[in-house]
């Protein structure tokens, strides 16, 4: 169940993120999460009023720490495709799952197999690849990777503490969640006192992301409260996958041959780490 929860998680955020860096194209980041994300929030609100429980006292605090850390990593994710090339920032956004088994062993004493420590290996070797272009005169870093990192790093710290959140109960977490992120982005907004224009056309896509956003979260948390988070965080970090498909076959988006091959060595590191977990 947790895996099948977990992996839910990557198809809805894999969606939801490519409508985001989509969107984070034609307006800004900022504005993109503010306009997805209260719809999430009214959905969880309406699922919290129906089921009627308190609030938990104990997974207040991490909520709120997951969302600093899942909000500042969803806008630079946001600004990293925007500036970027999807197909190679998503990737690099992957490497969080590693974060997670890096705190198991960490703090927990979980042990990294031989298969685990060969898919670190091809993860970073092919996040160095993907990040790198080839140019005429030079070799560069591609656009967006610098957000990538960032988002590659929030992400990774989110997935901690939603988890820590979410081993009782995993609605209340959410619920919490989602309102410390929205307060944050708007606190951002009025202090930048950004205006929301140019939002006509574009709110199909909006609802979309902020629901599937927040529907990644939920089952993520769910799966949390069934599963270990060096298991459930990996499976949920497949998200990429199905944001690098849609890039390739909706958008026609081509990268150079060395980019491709750094791509599927990040995927393929990534699938090494959950099957040795």
């Amino acid at each position: 169940m947790a895996a099948l929860l977990a992996l839910a998680a990557s198809l809805s955020w894999g969606v939801g993120d490519f409508l985001g860096g989509v969107k984070a194209r034609v307006m800004p980041s900022l504005l993109v999460l503010a306009a997805s994300q209260p719809f999430g929030l009214a959905a969880l609100g309406i699922a919290v009023a129906v089921r009627g429980t308190g609030i938990p006292g104990d997974e207040v605090a991490w909520s709120a720490l997951a969302a600093v850390a899942g909000t500042v990593g969803l806008f630079a994710f946001y600004r990293g495709m925007a500036a970027g090339a999807i197909s190679i920032v998503a990737p690099i956004a992957a490497l969080a799952a590693g974060i997670p088994v890096i705190w198991g062993v960490a703090v927990s004493g979980d042990h990294v197999s031989g298969v685990q420590a060969i898919g670190f290996v091809a993860a970073v070797g092919g996040s160095v690849a993907a990040s790198l272009e080839r140019r005429p005169q030079c070799t560069q870093v591609a656009a967006g990777v610098g957000w990538a990192v960032v988002a590659m790093l929030a992400f990774g710290v989110y997935y901690v503490p939603m988890h820590a959140a979410s081993t009782q109960d995993w609605l209340w977490p959410v619920f919490l969640f989602r309102c410390t992120s929205v307060t944050l982005v708007y606190s951002v907004v009025l202090i930048q006192r950004l205006r929301p224009t140019g939002l006509r056309g574009h709110w199909p896509g909006l609802i979309a992301i902020g629901l599937l956003d927040t529907g990644g979260n939920a089952l993520f948390a769910a799966a949390s409260s069934h599963g270990l988070l060096s298991v459930v965080s990996v499976l949920a970090s497949l998200y990429p996958v199905v944001t690098v498909l849609l890039a390739r076959l909706v958008l026609g988006e081509r990268v150079q041959r060395s980019q491709d091959a750094g791509v599927l060595a990040v995927l393929v590191g990534v699938v090494l780490i959950t099957a040795g977990g």
